[in-house]
């Protein structure tokens, strides 16, 4: 059943319209038009997340997340694609914005009528920021996987993005996912400190520890050994994955199976 606003519902209902719109025009538009159908997917989607954010009291929750995290993958890839129009993942893009703005839809999340803390919002623009950067580096490291196994194969051509600079962005997004999720546990430990809260392990944090190592080694890997390739890919695929635990998984089994 749908508990959103009405606006809320036209909102994502139109986003999703969008996006249904360039999955169905890829083959008959230019990838100009694409292009331009991509932003305005990306402005409408833009609009669900502020009305999300903006109402009261607000609400969160796994779904929202997800929408969030594929918003900010698919602000990386719009500024990217300036600079590198060989990237190819709009079709991929599309059907996830499609999907997490309607799951958003039916899932919008627990409400949260006061905060414990005037700066928790900073802390989940942390958390929320480093689950972006790592998507965006799952989606890079897919199309460096896609690229090596096209290379292989034989099937390269001049259009294609190169290996080496696909790596290289995938990286960097690493790097910066990294950085955040370091600030995010950070913030975490130090409103607990200002709450008089002590530092707890519950799911969230292990997972989410556990997701910053994974990182951490893969970076050190990174500099020390050189690891690169279907390596990297499986480390930053495994990272990710812990990521997700902690924070969408437990809200997942909460909002879905125990419906509290």
């Amino acid at each position: 059943m749908l508990s959103s606003p009405a606006p809320t519902i036209i909102a994502s209902g139109l986003t999703a319209l969008a996006y249904a719109l360039m999955l169905w025009a890829h083959a008959r538009m230019s990838a100009a038009q694409l292009r331009s159908l991509l932003v305005l997917a990306w402005l409408l989607h833009a609009v669900v997340l502020l009305r999300g954010l903006l109402n009261q009291p607000a609400s969160f929750g796994f779904a929202p997340a997800l929408s969030i995290t594929l918003w900010l993958v698919l602000t990386v890839y719009l500024l990217e694609s300036r600079l590198y129009p060989q990237l190819k993942a709009r079709r991929a893009l599309g059907w996830l914005g499609m999907g997490v703005v309607l799951l958003a839809l039916v899932f919008p999340g627990a409400t949260y009528p006061a905060l414990s803390s005037p700066w928790m919002p900073l802390h989940w623009a942390l958390g929320i920021a480093s689950y972006g950067m790592i998507a965006a580096a799952v989606t890079h490291a897919w199309l460096m996987q896609r690229a090596e196994k096209a290379m292989r194969l034989g099937r390269t051509n001049d259009t294609d993005m190169p290996l080496l600079t696909l790596e290289r962005l995938t990286f960097r997004l690493v790097g910066a996912g990294f950085v955040l999720l370091t600030a995010t546990l950070l913030a975490g430990g130090w409103f607990a400190e200002s709450l008089n809260h002590r530092w707890t392990w519950n799911h969230k944090t292990v997972f989410s520890v556990l997701a910053w190592a994974t990182m951490g080694v893969l970076l050190l890997g990174r500099w020390r050994l050189g690891w690169r390739g279907g390596m990297a890919a499986r480390m930053v695929y495994l990272g990710a994955g812990l990521l997700l635990l902690g924070y969408v998984g437990s809200r997942f089994v909460i909002e879905v199976f125990l419906q509290r």
